[in-house]
């Protein structure tokens, strides 16, 4: 018997040794053997890049430079791409529009090529949208820009009617009250002075929140601040624990960091879900217009369900959530920031303002615009949109997309291992002079009177909302509440830079001025 037992301790020992062994073999595997060789594979490849370094790789050289370029603002006239791209700049100048660097164990390429970039765009099942290498980055927002193969068609089919451009044009008259409640408060601190001093990018992205509480669920601003709130905070925690290597699991450790992201997570999907069902049981009852995004969202579902007669077909309760989430936060910054830029430009380029000013009172007058023929008038801004194409390319509002491989792939000449990251640097794309001339860094709208592709030779160097297939379904709805809330803004003010301006843009999911917009404001008479 006690040689029995101790032939099982035995046995129990090797296995106990040979699980640790072949776990211990998987790290090391992870950690250094994959790396070490996918580096030597890339290396052979011709490509250029920094060394493999034990299981951080370059994360730590990442966090320190992105800190320290967001210690103190610029000069107006020094290249922000140091700045806004500290460390893919760096390693761009130093090792080649095509380069490699490291995510922990994981290579990421950097890639410039507008070839290879036109390729991505294209072959959108083989360079996938990227998730992030750490799973919370999902809790913010997943919806039609995460979802992948035919669960991307699905979403994107029912979706779609809710952007097409005659829907767009009844949610005009929405865009027009938040943006007049904006200007009201302007004009409010403007009575007693003809000018003062307003940071306006904090009621820029109140009144492009309000847009989308108003066009996408038809509800004020006022019922849907919490959720903006809410969503800026996530994205604050979520973009610092994305500058850390992520290690398996370690989301689910009750760190506070963790349990507040977790928290704020719960509550934003249960304030939306509270507004699609009150919506859902308006549409039970025959109470309520599909004149919103969500309502078109859920009539254009229950159409699809109902004309393939199942349910799968369709999205469910959670998938319009995660689009309601989408609508929120990709809706709201894109519009705000896209703003928040022409109005820091134009400041500083006054013709252009006074261009532009000219062009809005030629279409508009000086009366109350028509509401109903807004949208018609809003097409004839030629200067206005030349501007935007050309803020776009200066400070686009997502300054780098990340794509995943799924399987091996190949790239042009290169062959990819499967797992591997793809950064697509829209901004390094944007300031390449040998596209844009040797003024690329100079604001000049003109660039553009004849149309991107003119300017571009049809080459993938300009992609502010994307490209391919997959390019940003919201784009037209961004655009055209941009012109119509600069129209008002220019038709009613004049304004010029502060001194109290710090020129500080930095990358928070959304290029974002750091200190604010702090510009002076003139009443025109």
């Amino acid at each position: 018997m006690e040689a029995t037992l101790s032939m099982i301790g035995v046995f129990g020992g090797i296995g106990f040794m040979l699980m640790v062994l072949t776990y211990a073999w998987r790290f090391l595997d992870w950690v250094w053997l994959t790396p070490k060789n996918t580096e030597k594979s890339l290396r052979d490849q011709g490509l250029k890049g920094t060394s493999y370094k034990f299981l951080y790789g370059d994360v730590k050289e990442i966090v320190k430079m992105i800190t320290e370029a967001s210690l103190k603002p610029i000069n107006l006239t020094d290249d922000i791409l140091p700045r806004v791209l500290s460390f893919a700049h760096n390693v761009v100048t130093t090792h080649g529009k095509n380069c490699f660097t490291w995510a922990g164990p994981k290579p990421i390429l950097h890639i410039t090529d507008p070839t290879m970039i036109r390729e991505m765009f294209g072959k959108y099942e083989d360079f996938q949208k990227a998730k992030g290498s750490n799973p919370l980055l999902t809790l913010l927002a997943k919806g039609l820009v995460l979802v992948e193969g035919d669960q991307w068609v699905k979403h994107r089919k029912i979706i779609n009617p809710a952007f097409h451009v005659e829907k767009l044009k009844h949610m005009v008259p929405a865009f027009y009250v938040s943006c007049d409640e904006m200007i009201k408060k302007w004009e409010d601190t403007l009575k007693e002075e003809s000018s003062c001093e307003i940071d306006v990018w904090p009621h820029l992205t109140t009144m492009t929140s309000d847009v989308i509480s108003r066009t996408a669920f038809g509800s004020s601003y006022v019922e849907g601040r919490r959720i903006f709130e809410l969503q800026r905070e996530l994205a604050e925690l979520i973009i610092t624990a994305s500058q850390s290597i992520y290690i398996p699991g370690s989301q689910f450790l009750p760190t506070k960091s963790n349990k507040r992201i977790k928290s704020i997570a719960h509550e934003v999907k249960g304030l939306v879900r509270g507004i699609i069902d009150k919506r859902v049981t308006e549409m039970k009852s025959g109470k309520c217009s599909n004149d919103d995004l969500l309502g078109i969202l859920l009539d254009s579902n229950y159409k699809e369900i109902k004309q393939q007669g199942n349910s799968k077909f369709g999205l469910s309760i959670d998938d319009v959530i995660e689009e309601c989430k989408l609508f929120y936060f990709a809706g709201q910054e894109t519009t705000a920031t896209l703003l928040v830029w022409t109005m820091i430009l134009l400041a500083q380029h006054k013709n252009w303002q006074d261009r532009a000013r000219d062009e809005t009172l030629q279409v508009f007058g000086e009366r109350k615009p028509d509401i109903d023929a807004l949208s018609d008038m809003l097409s004839q801004l030629k200067i206005i949109n030349s501007i935007f194409l050309e803020v776009l390319r200066l400070y686009p509002p997502v300054v780098a997309m990340t794509r995943m491989i799924p399987k091996e792939t190949k790239l042009g000449d290169i062959n990819l291992p499967a797992g591997s990251i793809i950064q697509l640097h829209t901004m390094l794309s944007h300031y390449d002079p040998n596209v844009w001339g040797d003024d690329v860094k100079e604001f000049n709208p003109k660039r553009f009177f004849e149309g991107v592709s003119k300017v571009t030779k049809g080459q993938s160097v300009y992609f502010p909302f994307g490209g391919g297939p997959r390019v940003c379904i919201g784009q037209n709805f961004a655009m055209l509440e941009a012109k119509l809330a600069l129209s008002m803004i220019l038709s009613r003010f004049s304004f010029e830079l502060s001194p109290s301006y710090s020129h500080a843009p930095r990358p928070i999911v959304t290029l974002q001025p750091q200190f604010g917009a702090h510009l002076i404001l003139h009443k025109l008479t």
